[in-house]
């Protein structure tokens, strides 16, 4: 980015703060008007990028909705992507910095060629460049689908049928352990 356009958006930002707005920057956090200036609140809901086929839409609404009222930052493309942007750029990124990946499997996306299967194929690569214990992909089969060999020889799914709220609750049980195994092992900041 130029500096006259980082000029130009800081310019936008301490017009909107001094307007009394908040002014929130996806995956960083939200400026808020302070007494001498503004306040910064830094983003800390785990990011989860949910990945599905347009048949499956209904379902990954569902879910998408699901993992918003848990407090987290579920992102979906129907949701998320604004008319101009370069969705296929936006995706990438958005897969990159997410903290999980759910692919939502069925009958339906395990037989279909298309962004689905090069969404997963992008994860499993970010993945590959992960710490061997993290858990970034979390497979949801949302019917009695064959899981693909690769999915299946490697990480546990779960299941959202027949009951929807235990498959839920086993998604949300998995984010927590995982964040809850990082926050124990990090390492506190050097002064």
């Amino acid at each position: 980015m130029s500096r006259c356009a980082t000029t130009r958006i800081a310019g936008i930002i301490r017009r909107a703060l001094h307007d009394g707005q908040l002014v929130e920057i996806q995956g960083l956090g939200t400026f808020r008007p302070a007494p001498g200036g503004f306040e910064f609140e830094r983003e800390v809901r785990p990011r989860i990028f949910i990945a599905y086929v347009s048949e499956d839409l209904r379902a990954a609404r569902r879910l998408y909705r699901g993992l918003e009222r848990a407090g987290y930052r579920p992102w979906l493309d129907k949701e998320n992507l604004m008319p101009g942007q370069n969705w296929p750029r936006s995706i990438q990124r958005a897969i990159e910095v997410s903290d999980f990946f759910i692919p939502c499997f069925s009958t339906k996306s395990v037989l279909k060629r298309g962004e689905f299967q090069s969404e997963l194929r992008f994860a499993l690569d970010c993945a590959s460049k992960l710490p061997l214990d993290d858990v970034f992909l979390i497979p949801v089969r949302l019917d009695n689908c064959a899981m693909p060999e690769r999915i299946h020889k490697q990480l546990q799914h779960v299941d959202m049928f027949p009951c929807w709220k235990s498959g839920m609750a086993q998604v949300q049980a998995t984010i927590e352990q995982e964040l809850a195994r990082k926050r124990k092992w990090q390492l506190p900041l050097a002064s």
